[in-house]
């Protein structure tokens, strides 16, 4: 009997610890597929998963470069291959822009940013020997649009949505496939107690910043978009034959990206005559 689509692939999957990246392992795992779920302290945080003939567990501090090359390895030697790497381990970090603390936005780009390219690297090798891969990168509306209070975490996530442009123009000759994942707010530990915030003092921000940092806190545990079916859908572009580039998850995300979108391409057009402008004349 062939093998399904799902029992084919191994999937690593980074930050499952917790919400989203959890979620899915549970889901791929569930749908029968080989998992390689990873995460700091993985063994020891309750999650619920076991290690399994299908289900690895391994700790992983994306900021650690040796340990980012042992899991790699032990991914490997236990499977054979990485058919889909989920780069999903992240957090938020919010203040003003005229606030932030600087050692806090280096932590977060350290996570978020540079953990994520070096375990991308670390993963491609075997990819490309195998001929096929999707790597997956969690990125955020936030990397589509920069809400007051949360301008460097916008900017992680805009990082590696412009990086992933041209990780996917290097490797789709090669049979690899990259797709973001943009996900508006999501009831997981996000906004609770993953999310570090540097308090704005200065008043002029009280109607910006503080207020939308204020109210991240306040909807913790009550945001619409449900991990189950977000684990769901991302399952369903990487068994998809033409998987998305984007794919936006939740409501929320569908209103407000097309319309962040259309304002670009309306400054676009309006200042065209201005831009041409700029060549040396014809």
């Amino acid at each position: 009997m062939s093998a399904t689509p799902s029992t084919s692939k191994v999937w690593f999957i980074s930050g499952c610890t917790t919400g989203l990246g959890l979620a899915l392992a549970r889901r791929v795992f569930a749908q029968g597929g080989r998992v390689v779920a990873t995460g700091r302290d993985i063994a020891a945080r309750g999650t619920g998963l076991a290690a399994d003939e299908r289900m690895l567990l391994l700790d992983l501090d994306v900021t650690d470069s040796a340990q980012i090359r042992a899991t790699v390895a032990a991914a490997l030697t236990r499977f054979g291959s990485i058919e889909v790497l989920v780069n999903n381990a992240g957090y938020g970090y919010q203040s003003s822009v005229e606030e932030g603390d600087d050692a806090a936005i280096r932590a977060q780009f350290d996570v978020n940013v540079f953990g994520l390219f070096a375990l991308t690297r670390a993963v491609l090798p075997a990819m490309r020997a195998q001929g096929r891969g999707h790597i997956v990168n969690i990125t955020s509306v936030a990397g589509m649009i920069g809400y007051p209070g949360s301008g460097y975490y916008a900017a992680s996530k805009h990082a590696v949505e412009g990086w992933s442009d041209s990780l996917a123009a290097e490797v789709n000759p090669l049979g690899i496939r990259v797709t973001c994942v943009e996900p508006g707010p999501f009831r997981t530990d996000w906004a609770g107690r993953s999310l570090q915030q540097t308090a704005s003092r200065i008043p002029a921000y009280a109607e910006t910043a503080i207020k939308r940092m204020e109210a991240q806190r306040r909807r913790s545990g009550r945001q619409a978009g449900d991990p189950d079916r977000a684990g769901d859908a991302i399952i369903t572009i990487v068994e998809s034959e033409n998987p998305p580039r984007h794919l936006l998850l939740g409501k929320l995300a569908l209103d407000v990206v097309p319309k962040r979108l259309a304002l670009t391409h309306a400054d676009i057009a309006a200042w065209r005559e201005l831009t041409l402008g700029a060549d040396f004349p014809q």
